[in-house]
């Protein structure tokens, strides 16, 4: 939501080199809460198993990226800066269909932290509290150039600065949803945390690499890109060493 207002203060589109920035930063923080935050404690609690350690992490990955591409390939939605629409045909408006490119986008983000806080709260070695407010701290942290990611199409789409505000705000409600469903699964399936864990993190890989890095890569000032993609990536690290 503090992202999102962003439109109440910027220009009715965004810098482009500014755009490029966030994308980067955003790609970072995901990628390095993906290693740190999932993937690692993901083998790690399976760690008993010895070589077959990394079968949980293995198999939930593949799984986050096969669901993440089913839900892209079955709704309609148009990315940031493009102009053909992705996804099943609909007679959806262009602000519509870039509300559910941000809710596809939101989805993973909301089963990190979820999963994250099902293991603290089952009591998982391998996942302390601390962990789980630095995957959250995180990922908050990220939603905010997000939000204005979002929200400053929606403006140069034709919407109001209000409707843009309410529509960038909205698209980031599926994040706590999928947060609850997770911590719900997790608590009633102990056993699937490391499945649970590898999922989030090949939903939000699938993201990155779908959708964020190549937007973020495109035409000029593709450098500033990976400068923000360095910075991102580097304070959830921090984050998760010195939280987690």
């Amino acid at each position: 939501m503090a992202g999102s207002a962003f439109v109440f203060f910027m220009r009715k589109e965004m810098n482009a080199s500014l755009q490029k920035t966030l994308l980067g930063f955003a790609s970072g923080e995901m990628v390095a809460a993906s290693v740190w935050s999932l993937l690692i404690p993901s083998i790690e609690m399976s760690a008993d198993a010895g070589r077959g350690a990394v079968v949980p992490a293995v198999v939930g990955f593949l799984l986050g990226m096969g669901f993440l591409l089913l839900v892209d390939e079955l709704t309609p939605h148009l990315h940031l800066n493009s102009s053909s629409p992705e996804g099943r045909k609909s007679r959806l408006s262009r602000t519509a269909m870039l509300s559910l490119a941000v809710t596809i986008h939101n989805l993973p983000e909301g089963m990190a932290v979820g999963v994250v806080i099902a293991g603290a709260l089952q009591g998982a070695a391998d996942i302390p509290m601390a962990a789980a407010v630095a995957t959250s701290v995180g990922i908050a942290i990220q939603n905010i150039p997000e939000g204005a990611i979002i929200s400053m199409p929606m403006r140069a789409e034709g919407n109001s600065r209000l409707r843009s505000f309410v529509l960038g705000s909205l698209s980031g409600v599926v994040e706590p949803l999928g947060g609850a469903l997770v911590i719900l699964l997790a608590s009633l399936i102990v056993p699937a945390l490391p499945y649970l864990l590898s999922f989030a993190a090949g939903a939000m890989i699938y993201v990155v690499v779908e959708e964020l890095i190549p937007e973020a890569s495109s035409g000029t000032h593709s450098n500033l890109s990976t400068i923000g993609f360095a910075a991102g990536f580097a304070l959830m690290m921090a984050l998760d060493v010195v939280l987690g």
